[in-house]
């Protein structure tokens, strides 16, 4: 680790607790789950949310907001007891790609999960345990979410770290669930994965960001890219090393990427 580089961790965290505060809820996709107050409610909100979080933010949140409003604002329940009548609602939702045959397939697995394999926490904790890395948890949600019967459009809709995805999406929504601090934007509600074993959501904002500051030298945004940054947060802060991403996101979103 370069002088250059630990040169850099005053701003970073200096720009990490301006944006980890409870006003980015109002500006940011996490607003979905935070609507929710029952667990699972806040897993599932969350999960499609993170899903469906690309492109324009104000269209994410909308979205977001209606698919809530098409799952009758009680996702958990919906999951686990809508009849098949319930889901043509579902058919006509579009997010981009992700259209209403994918929004269903992901309400069906869902309800496996929670029906045969005790829920969202149950299944990553499972992947995690069994390798230690969230490789090995994301890998492992993604061979279980795709157990029911689907066709092959939906699986572009699962990052696959096996096949060196940065699996931006899924790493947010982690990010989510894990961590937990004073600030109470993130949710802290599962205890068995460490904050220390997170992996930074990273995109084409936050990668551009890292290598303006020195911090990522690889050009493509994949795994090996996400390994690399996230090795150098975890210099900076061994114990949540993706506090951060309020920093590097922030300087990308709001700040126009200005360095110094």
């Amino acid at each position: 680790m370069t002088n250059q580089i630990d040169d850099i961790k005053p701003l970073l965290d200096q720009k990490a607790a301006q944006y980890n505060c409870l006003d980015f809820i109002d500006t940011d996709p996490i607003q979905i789950p935070h609507r929710f107050s029952l667990k699972e409610d806040i897993e599932i909100a969350g999960l499609l949310t993170a899903t469906i979080a690309w492109g324009q933010r104000k269209s994410i949140i909308n979205n977001a907001n209606r698919l809530m409003e098409l799952m009758d604002n009680a996702p958990y329940d919906f999951v686990c007891n809508a009849p098949k009548s319930d889901l043509v609602g579902l058919e006509h939702f579009v997010h981009r790609t992700f259209n209403g045959h994918d929004c269903c397939f992901f309400i069906e697995s869902l309800r496996n999960i929670y029906q045969n394999y005790n829920g969202l926490e149950a299944v990553f904790t499972k992947g995690f345990q069994a390798e230690g890395t969230i490789f090995g948890t994301l890998k492992h949600f993604r061979e279980v979410f795709l157990v029911p019967s689907h066709e092959q459009r939906v699986t572009k809709h699962l990052s696959d770290v096996t096949a060196n995805s940065s699996a931006k999406r899924l790493n947010m929504f982690l990010r989510w669930m894990v961590r937990k601090d004073e600030a109470g934007v993130d949710f802290g509600l599962w205890k068995n994965i460490p904050m220390s074993a997170l992996m930074l959501p990273l995109d084409v904002h936050t990668g551009d960001v890292a290598r303006a500051y020195g911090l990522l030298s690889r050009k493509q945004n994949d795994w090996k890219a996400v390994e690399e940054i996230t090795d150098i947060l975890r210099h900076f802060d061994p114990h949540d090393p993706i506090r951060y991403d309020f920093a590097l996101f922030g300087i990308g979103a709001f700040d126009n990427k200005e360095i110094g």
